[in-house]
């Protein structure tokens, strides 16, 4: 018989956050995850932590120092703005850290979290889907080793705020106030970064809605054009990446659903646990994709309107 001292516990991975997000992705990926227990909810509205914990058979927390304290790690699933104050109180507990994007939506915010989690020593990942997804996952590796790119195109188009559209998350007030730029531009730039190499400059310019035109010059002298709207017509929504170079054409492939890529996110956190390898898509990376994002926002928000 085994003895049940001597067998390894799994890690205990609470949530913040009970918004549509969490409550379609985090929360039953967590409590589907075979090799982490799915320790407890906090959120800011009890009442709705009550609700998620019991129909994943977990606890509700009324203060999230107590959920730290219970957990190993944990995933937000929070506003950026909320979840960057939380993150560094988390990572100060000694809870590894599993974070939404954009990482916050100051670079001081972002800059903030990154030095708590080098402090405390503990790992994080940062949710880019496409980085976790099936099929976009190893597409980019293949993309990132092939040389001669020349230049690229992103475009995410989004119809959250078109007429007629009835997302729950058109109702979310950060998304209101900062649009495409932060929502889905870190999808974007999440892409390119890793094929491309670092940005060492960005021009921005407004489009129609919440539209934003970005044109971006990477370290492997490429450049590349990166199209961003929630607003966008529905019959005109749509992602898509496209590079060119000296070995043709490639396009971004479809990728798998939000489960999966995040089952996929908890296991590249487990590991990175498990080795003390940084993740390449940590809170380190998100720091970087803030810092593109303020400097276009800056550039948009100039007088001269570039």
């Amino acid at each position: 018989m085994t003895d049940p001292s001597t067998t390894p516990r799994m890690p205990r991975i609470g949530l913040l956050g009970t918004g549509p997000w969490a409550a379609a992705t985090q929360a039953p990926a967590l409590a589907a995850h075979p090799d982490a227990e799915f320790a407890g909810v906090w959120g800011r509205r009890p009442e709705a932590a009550a609700v998620l914990a019991a129909a994943h058979g977990t606890t509700a927390y009324a203060d999230a120092d107590d959920l730290f304290a219970a957990c190993d790690a944990v995933a937000i699933a929070l506003p950026p703005d909320v979840q960057a104050p939380l993150a560094v109180r988390a990572a100060a507990a000694g809870c590894h850290l599993l974070l939404d994007k954009p990482l916050a939506t100051t670079v001081a915010g972002a800059r903030e979290v990154v030095e708590a989690t080098r402090k405390a020593g503990v790992s994080s990942v940062v949710f880019c889907t496409l980085r976790f997804a099936t099929g976009t996952t190893e597409w980019i590796a293949e993309q990132a080793v092939v040389d001669g790119w020349f230049t690229a195109h992103a475009r995410w188009l989004g119809a959250l705020f078109s007429p007629g559209a009835d997302s729950v998350y058109a109702r979310s007030p950060w998304r209101g106030e900062k649009g495409a730029l932060w929502d889905v531009g870190p999808h974007a730039l999440s892409v390119l970064l890793p094929v491309l190499g670092d940005v060492t400059s960005v021009n921005a310019a407004p489009g129609p809605g919440d539209t934003v035109h970005l044109v971006l010059r990477h370290t492997s002298q490429a450049s590349s054009t990166v199209t961003l709207s929630l607003s966008a017509p529905a019959g005109a929504a749509g992602a898509t990446v496209e590079l060119r170079g000296t070995a043709g054409v490639a396009e971004l492939p479809p990728w798998g659903g939000g489960l999966e890529s995040f089952a996929a996110a908890i296991d590249a956190l487990l590991h990175a646990v498990r080795t003390g390898e940084p993740h390449p898509c940590d809170a380190g990376f998100a720091l970087r994709l803030t810092e593109i994002l303020a400097a276009a926002e800056t550039q948009l928000s100039s007088p001269s309107g570039v």
